[in-house]
């Protein structure tokens, strides 16, 4: 059995810029923005990782760019509209300075691994393993970004160690569901590489490099007996990159190669078997779906203990982190309630007024102060609002705090909120919730949904997480919110349900029929009348959708029995 290094000694890279600081990124187009802090969080949590794997972040130096990519297109990187077309986002989504500075911390890592895999450090018996958790830029050509790939930081690395005197040569599996066209390209005159890859998109001869192209859902067994194939035919290399793209996952709506999490936990361990005597540098390349994290986490899994051990199928790792740090908040940081006591003191006039509190309980600082430590804000900064402030206001029918950018004076959160009794339970009640991102606009690639006046934060699941903890501070059962147009519904489905369970049924096969359809499509058919239930016109029905925060009896045979008998059809679309 070959020896191993174990989690000690595996070099990691990351940064909390690792997420693109495009609201519209994950609806758009399913990559998972998170899928780095994801990965990074479990690992940790899991003690795969330490502290002490983590390595100091650097930005790449634009002369460091320059040695792979023309003037021409590092000058294009400062335009908001090249880099919308790179990430299939709106120019007004685009936060020039904060998208590259990500793309110069990814660069900058890709870099000091290859240099530390390269600096004599450890065992040469065994070759040392580095993991950069955002990268794999392999679409990049020196002349032209494109498919998420602003520029090719494996190109970059290696010009870099060239030019500090590496001759030997470069191995670069690339095992992302798409070729490796732009690092071919990059490549094209460097002295000694070998590029290897497994793609499931046949885009022609990719000049010098390796490449087998699978069908469509090719499965593990297919796609694990041709990189053994592969890795058979891969030549002895001192240095090697390894694209362990998420993209080959099932269900990947632009990789279709079909492997399973097994198969992808398969294919590192064999390739980090392959490579056991040589340095090398890993790099998640594509991800698409909401398990790609999980791919990556594996991956890290892999690296650090070989390990085969599966992540729970109902681990959501935003879930963790946000009651790991609900822990560290004590009432008192929040605003708490005040005491009959404080009543009576400013009623004799020997005490301040008292501080209006949202459900009795937050103060508009203690709100600020949550956002703050749960990430919102320093997001929001990322899109260039700030600095902020939380106001907490009496309404009609409960209360509401809004998130206000103080220079713009414009509302980025707003809610409104009441304690209610719902399915015999007291539940946080939403009755309004805006997520809003006044500097971004709609067009053709971000539609505008009922009831938008601005595109959205692309921050739902954060707010989500927050909603439950408040639920649960309060000593509530849930949280309950009424969606009028169905793309809430659509947008709440994986942590909400209808009360009823015969609705929920309908939901669910309507959900079904409209699984192809953009979301906006879908949301104006249903508006517009344009569905029919068994033959009949089919009205959006507005009934309460519940987060429990403890499990409720299950009642899945209801649920199923009212979507069987559901039979939806639609016209004009």
């Amino acid at each position: 059995m070959r020896r191993w290094l174990y989690g000690r000694d595996l070099a990691v890279w990351y940064a909390p810029e690792y997420r693109w600081p495009l609201s519209a990124l994950e609806a758009r187009t399913g990559f998972q923005t998170r899928r780095a802090a994801f990965a990074l969080w479990y690992l940790l949590e899991r003690r795969a990782l330490g502290r002490r794997n983590l390595r100091r972040r650097r930005r790449a130096e634009y002369q460091e760019l320059a040695r792979v990519h023309t003037p021409e297109l590092l000058d294009s990187l400062g335009r908001p509209d090249t880099l919308a077309r790179v990430f299939s986002v709106d120019p007004s989504d685009v936060p020039v300075d904060e998208v590259m500075s990500s793309v110069r911390l990814v660069c900058g890592a890709t870099i000091a691994a290859a240099r530390e895999m390269l600096s004599g450090a450890g065992p040469r018996e065994v070759g040392r393993r580095a993991l950069n958790l955002l990268g794999g830029f392999h679409h990049a050509t020196p002349d032209v970004p494109g498919g998420f790939c602003p520029v090719n930081d494996v190109a970059i690395a290696i010009a870099a160690v060239r030019a500090e005197g590496f001759r030997g040569r470069v191995l670069v599996l690339d095992l992302d569901a798409h070729p490796p066209d732009g690092t071919a390209a990059c490549l094209a005159r460097d002295p000694s590489y070998w590029i290897g890859s497994i793609s499931g998109s046949d885009w022609g001869a990719i000049p010098n490099a390796d490449e087998t192209v699978l069908p469509e859902r090719a499965g593990d067994a297919e796609y694990l007996a041709a990189l053994d194939a592969l890795l058979e035919r891969m030549p002895h290399g001192e240095l090697a990159f390894v694209l362990a793209g998420g993209d080959v996952l099932a269900g990947d709506p632009v990789g279709q190669l079909g492997l399973s999490l097994e198969g992808c936990r398969e294919r590192d361990l064999r390739v980090a078997d392959a490579l056991v005597r040589v340095p090398s540098v890993w790099l998640p390349a594509g991800g698409y779906t909401l398990d790609a994290w999980k791919v990556l986490a594996g991956t890290g899994l892999a690296l650090a203990l070989r390990s085969r051990s599966r992540i729970a199928r109902d681990y959501d790792p935003l879930v963790a982190r946000f009651s790991a740090i609900s822990r560290t908040l004590a009432p008192q940081d929040l605003g708490e309630a005040t005491t009959e006591m404080d009543g009576v003191a400013e009623q004799l006039g020997i005490a301040t007024p008292r501080r209006r509190l949202l459900l009795g309980f937050y103060s508009a600082e203690g709100l600020e102060h949550a956002l703050e430590r749960y990430g919102i804000l320093g997001e929001l900064r990322r899109m260039g609002y700030g600095p902020f402030r939380v106001e907490v206001q009496d309404e009609g029918v409960g209360q509401s705090a809004r998130l206000l950018d103080v220079p713009g004076g414009q509302a980025l959160i707003e809610t409104v909120f009441e304690r209610r009794e719902v399915a015999g339970a007291q539940m946080l009640y939403v009755h309004w919730l805006a997520l809003r991102n006044p500097r971004a606009r709609f067009s053709d690639e971000r539609p505008q949904l009922p009831g938008q006046d601005v595109p959205g934060l692309g921050l739902a699941r954060e707010m989500a997480e927050l909603l439950s903890r408040m639920a649960a501070r309060l000593g509530l059962e849930g949280v309950a919110f009424r969606p009028s147009p169905y793309h809430l519904a659509f947008r709440g489905r994986e942590v909400m349900r209808f009360v009823d369970p015969a609705r929920q049924g309908r939901f669910e096969a309507l959900v079904d029929l409209l699984k192809d359809v953009p979301l906006v499509d879908a949301t104006r058919a249903v508006a517009e009348g344009r569905i029919r239930l068994n033959g009949a016109p089919y009205s959006w029905e507005t009934d309460e959708m519940v987060r429990w925060l403890e499990p409720r009896p299950d009642d899945r045979a209801a649920i199923d029995q009212a979507k069987e008998a559901s039979h939806f059809t639609i016209a004009g679309v």
